[in-house]
């Protein structure tokens, strides 16, 4: 029984809320890697991309239930999601057309793009705040709970309870349908495979024909329905705040970089790798131990490695060890 409570334990704390933000990185950093693949240069403004799109979809949604509509059971935000993803994709045209067209024509070094991403990124930080504001906002409705931990107690006599979101399950399900969707279009479609060819040799792209203004028009597309529904997905499950996705651009970058910078599917493993370093390295495991452990032995300390005041510093130091040891990822970089 103590071994079940201590499974519980750890799937409710670390398995579950892992799965969840990881998958809000793996969304966010497939987005990053598109970019970097296809457009070569790092966006440094893909997080306040991911806040703007996020407002929109709030804006719409206080929209829609000030006029007594709603999804059910499911969030209002939802319904708003469309919209939200047709504004991001009107700004990115936007900010490409009118800044990094010129620079891509000039055909700037990427530390140019990298300068001018910061710009963008302080423009739309600052556009964000200004309309809706610095502060916390919780903008998740409809049914909060799948099950309550103490439901889960009653229905197992465990101590131990599991307590699942309907964002947890939203967060997976709409995971799994964009990747899927994503990957069947880059791998199986001529639009995808085109994609793909430009990726790896823009030159030999071009003699074959490939039409490089729909290929950039494409990617900010692609980018920008990752972004705003990761970007929604994050702020249905937790709250938003301007700056709270300004501060998972590392995490985002970090997930980009291990799993092989311009390998979507690497984005996607690297995602998951940085949530659950982030979440199983800042849990406190003596609950866990205590039951494990004889009685008399339990553990004394919170079996802590590192503070969650530190959290963003596990992304940061694992970012650090992948580009010293292995540089290209734990996937071969650069392939779409």
């Amino acid at each position: 029984m103590d071994f079940l409570n201590s499974i519980i334990l750890l799937t409710n704390f670390i398995i579950v809320p892992g799965i969840t933000y990881g998958s809000q990185l793996a969304l966010g950093a497939i987005g990053v890697t598109l970019i970097y693949g296809v457009l070569r240069f790092a966006n440094f403004a893909y997080g306040d991309l991911m806040a703007f799109g996020t407002m929109i979809v709030i804006l719409v949604t206080w929209f829609l239930q000030s006029k007594g509509i709603t999804f059910g059971l499911l969030p209002t935000a939802l319904l708003a999601l469309p919209v939200g993803i047709l504004l991001t994709i009107a700004v990115s045209l936007f900010f490409d057309k009118t800044v990094f067209e010129y620079y891509r024509n000039k055909k700037s070094d990427p530390v140019t793009f990298i300068v001018v991403s910061l710009g963008i990124m302080f423009v739309l930080n600052a556009v964000v705040r200004i309309i809706i504001g610095p502060n916390d906002i919780n903008f998740m409705d409809g049914h909060k709970f799948i099950m309550k931990a103490r439901e889960f107690k009653q229905m197992t006599g465990l101590n131990e309870g599991l307590a699942l979101k309907s964002t947890q399950v939203i967060t997976l399900i709409t995971t799994i349908i964009t990747c899927s969707i994503l990957f069947y279009f880059l791998n199986k479609t001529k639009t995808g495979k085109s994609m793909r060819a430009y990726s790896n040799n823009e030159d030999l792209a071009l003699l074959s024909g490939i039409d490089p203004k729909k290929i950039v028009l494409l990617t900010w597309i692609i980018v920008s329905i990752l972004a705003t529904v990761a970007g929604t997905l994050y702020g249905l499950d937790k709250s938003f705040k301007p700056f709270t996705y300004f501060n998972n651009l590392l995490p985002i970058f970090a997930a980009t970089i291990v799993g092989g910078i311009g390998n979507p599917l690497g984005a996607f493993y690297g995602g998951f790798l940085i949530a659950f370093s982030e979440i199983g390295l800042t849990y406190a495991y003596k609950k866990f131990f205590k039951y494990l452990m004889p009685e008399g032995l339990e553990p004394s300390t919170l079996i802590q490695f590192i503070s969650t005041d530190y959290k963003f510093a596990i992304s940061f130091a694992i970012l650090i060890v992948v580009l010293i040891f292995r540089p290209n990822g734990i996937f071969k970089g650069k392939v779409i």
